[in-house]
């Protein structure tokens, strides 16, 4: 008797729990469901609609209900350039691996935590200033007149500028820097967890520096790894700033594209809500991948 009243007390302190973790989350929900889902529902009808014809109806849309933005967003007009987007946002993501988790795994296995903490404070350091800034001082760095154009000339290892603004490498470059961080700090914070006892249990058991790692280190610190790639990912697949700054015509990439439809005169607002239907898709699959990983991990 005394066991079913410890139960159904459990249970009910168990409720109010539940209840007080929904009201609490209440705040939190209407919010989303205010700024992010009910818009998200509108752009995703808007993309089944039809381009507006009427005089002062340019870019805006009316029925019916059509394909013709999704089929367009595919075409081989603005196909490629969705493809070149998800290509440059593979390649800043593979470039931020191969330099975050080297330098996340130097940091985090610093002994001294006040060199920890101040090693992480240089790679925070930059969102003290304003993304924009930071990106124009890319332009001044990479211009034909700029530092390292500069440099090389003044080394008499060129004899003319070498053009780089306005290229797909100062795409790169710019993104890789500006999401850099991103990478390390989820990365960091795995190998700070990290039982290094494991390693030397490696050793014992005959690995070497290199199947300890791929073995041991790598899977213990995926869960960082992957995190820190959603995290560079699916911001630099929709970047706007830094192809516009640093690409030029060079550097379109699909948040351009959005943005020409929606807020450039003539545009086309089912076509824009299309491509961020499309984009959305990428991140979906990107997030899926993700949780089949975690799913699998535990």
């Amino acid at each position: 008797m005394a066991m079913n009243l410890d139960l159904s007390g459990s249970s009910s302190f168990n409720r109010r729990e539940k209840r007080k973790g929904f009201l609490l989350a209440l705040p939190a929900i209407i919010y989303l469901g205010v700024f992010f889902v009910i818009p998200l529902i509108f752009v995703f009808i808007i993309s089944f609609m039809t381009r507006g014809s009427g005089r002062g109806d340019e870019g805006f849309y009316t029925m019916p209900f059509t394909l013709r933005a999704y089929q367009d967003a595919v075409g081989a007009i603005y196909g490629p350039v969705i493809l070149d987007s998800v290509w440059i946002a593979f390649i800043t993501t593979v470039f931020c691996l191969l330099l975050g988790y080297p330098l996340a795994f130097f940091i985090a296995t610093r002994k001294s935590k006040a060199r920890q903490q101040f090693a992480l404070f240089l790679v925070i350091l930059p969102f003290w200033t304003n993304f924009l800034v930071r990106t124009y001082t890319w332009r001044i760095i990479l211009g034909n007149e700029g530092l390292i154009n500069s440099l090389l000339q003044g080394l008499g290892l060129t004899s003319a500028p070498i053009q780089m603004l306005n290229t797909d490498f100062a795409v790169l470059v710019g993104l890789i820097y500006g999401y850099l961080p991103f990478m390390v700090l989820p990365i960091y914070a795995s190998v700070e967890r990290f039982d290094f006892r494991l390693v030397e249990a490696a050793y014992d058991l005959g690995a070497n520096d290199w199947k300890a790692f791929w073995r041991v280190v790598l899977p213990m610190t995926l869960p960082g790894v992957v995190a820190g790639m959603i995290l560079v990912f699916i911001p630099v697949i929709g970047a706007l700033v830094t192809p516009e700054l640093l690409g030029g015509t060079q550097g379109i990439m699909i948040g351009s594209l959005i943005q020409n439809q929606f807020l450039k005169s003539g545009g086309n607002w089912p076509l824009g809500a299309a491509i961020s239907g499309v984009m959305m898709g990428f991140v979906m699959i990107a997030l899926m991948m993700y949780a089949g990983l975690t799913r699998r991990r535990s």
